[in-house]
């Protein structure tokens, strides 16, 4: 069965650093982004490491979070900082094409 398990959510004031993890069991993970879903918005897609470890992100993160895979964990983690309350929502990681994480909420207050 596969899993992909985020954690490291939480309550943050803005200005403040989070770390989110996700956990794959049952596959090797490949490459693996993180996407976030704000209340009443689209989801959308945050960032993206390649199992090379090439990155992107989206303009609205970039400078601020950072992606990164442990190989031998099968874990690959996003660090944010700099956090703004627009960066509030369900933070999930996908394992394309096919698998999602069930979320971790980050909420960021003023």
């Amino acid at each position: 069965q596969v899993q992909l398990v985020e954690s490291g959510g939480g309550l943050v004031q803005a200005g403040g650093s989070l770390r989110l993890s996700c956990a794959a069991s049952g596959i090797s993970i490949n490459a693996m982004s993180w996407h976030r879903q704000a209340p009443g918005k689209r989801r959308e897609w945050v960032a993206t490491i390649t199992s090379g470890g090439s990155t992107n992100y989206a303009d609205s993160v970039k400078g601020r979070f950072t992606i990164s895979r442990d190989n031998a964990k099968n874990t690959v983690f996003l660090q944010m900082n700099s956090l703004k309350p627009a960066d509030t929502a369900v933070y999930y990681c996908y394992s394309p094409p096919t698998y999602w994480g069930q979320g971790t909420q980050v909420t960021v207050s003023s």
